[in-house]
């Protein structure tokens, strides 16, 4: 494929963390609001805000994000922070995608979830307005969490289900908190209603993935562990189960030790709902453009796949099913206008 046609291709995104994506020139007008100093280099500013290229665990790469999190706790950053994401995915022809953001970590000085949430969708309604991109919301709860303080949380904000909030997702510390200690909190989060994703499968765990499955939640967040029983792809692909891949960060986290441990090829070979997509565009100094390059160059996708891929992106995603019939229609349009 041509250089630069990865940046040309339409794009839709389902797994990108808030925090986690933040541009350099944003973080330093947070900074601003904030009051706190930064580096005046941006050599020196992005050694801090991003991870190095191998970690020891998902744990070590984690710490990166405790020097964002004074940044957004306000509305005001919050708001600022939503447009910036959703506008550098505009800007590579991302059609649509959700950004996912844990509440709790923009509490800090008072804030409620609500307004959390309310702030991330204003911004998100501005970058649509400018870019035409179509974003939507993800609530994230902390598995490490206190399951009541998740759930108070995913109470207070399903209201907003329909100005933008798109679902809901568990993330943070697999390792300590397998899904089978969150059955309980997975089933109640369920029963309010909203679609779910989870993260599972991160940190060398396929029964995280099984039981995830075994629950009906329909997005597996990475899903790496896959690779080590062929079983479990199989219950995935007959459940219809849609994997949201992070090549770059999977690397990083040690959650594929090489290339040859990343389960793309398998999943692909066993006809898998695959997806591609970012998790941290500035902590893993990445977009999607660099993320589709990677995937041409060590496993040889090409255009019919990444077209399949966001195929499957839009089928599987949380907004309303005439905007994912307008959305199927775009991203043909924009593959093959010339046929």
């Amino acid at each position: 494929m041509q250089e630069n046609i990865h940046h040309q291709l339409a794009k839709t995104e389902l797994h990108c963390h808030l925090d986690g994506s933040l541009s350099l020139p944003a973080i330093r007008q947070l900074a601003d609001l904030a009051q706190i100093s930064l580096p005046d280099r941006d050599e020196d500013l992005r050694e801090l805000v991003t991870a190095p290229a191998r970690t020891g665990s998902l744990l070590e790469y984690l710490t990166v994000f405790d020097f964002i999190r004074p940044l957004l706790q306000t509305k005001e950053a919050l708001r600022l922070a939503a447009y910036d994401v959703a506008a550098q995915a505009a800007r590579e022809n991302v059609l649509y995608m959700e950004i996912r953001f844990a509440p709790e970590l923009s509490r800090d000085q008072g804030l409620t979830a609500l307004e959390t949430v309310e702030a991330v969708l204003e911004g998100l309604q501005e970058a649509e307005a400018e870019f035409g991109i179509l974003a939507k919301v993800l609530v994230c709860g902390l598995k490490q969490s206190p399951p009541e303080q998740t759930q108070t949380i995913f109470k207070e904000v399903v209201s907003l289900a329909q100005k933008g909030l798109a679902g809901f997702d568990f993330a943070g510390n697999e390792a300590d908190f397998p899904t089978q200690a969150l059955e309980e909190a997975i089933k109640e989060t369920q029963r309010l209603g909203l679609r779910m994703t989870f993260h599972a499968g991160e940190c060398g765990c396929v029964a995280n993935v099984a039981h995830a499955v075994q629950l009906g939640i329909p997005r597996i967040g990475h899903g790496t562990a896959l690779l080590k029983d062929p079983r479990v792809m199989e219950e995935c692909v007959k459940q219809g189960t849609t994997i949201e891949m992070c090549l770059t960060s999977n690397l990083q986290t040690g959650a594929a030790a090489s290339l040859a441990d990343f389960p793309y090829q398998a999943l692909y070979d066993f006809g898998a709902n695959i997806t591609i997509n970012t998790d941290n565009r500035t902590v893993s100094a990445t977009n999607l453009t660099q993320e589709y390059r990677l995937f041409t160059q060590h496993f040889g996708t090409n255009k019919d796949d990444f077209y399949r891929f966001n195929q499957n992106a839009i089928r599987a995603s949380f907004t309303t099913e005439a905007e994912k019939e307008e959305l199927l229609k775009r991203l043909e349009i924009a593959y093959y206008k010339d046929r």
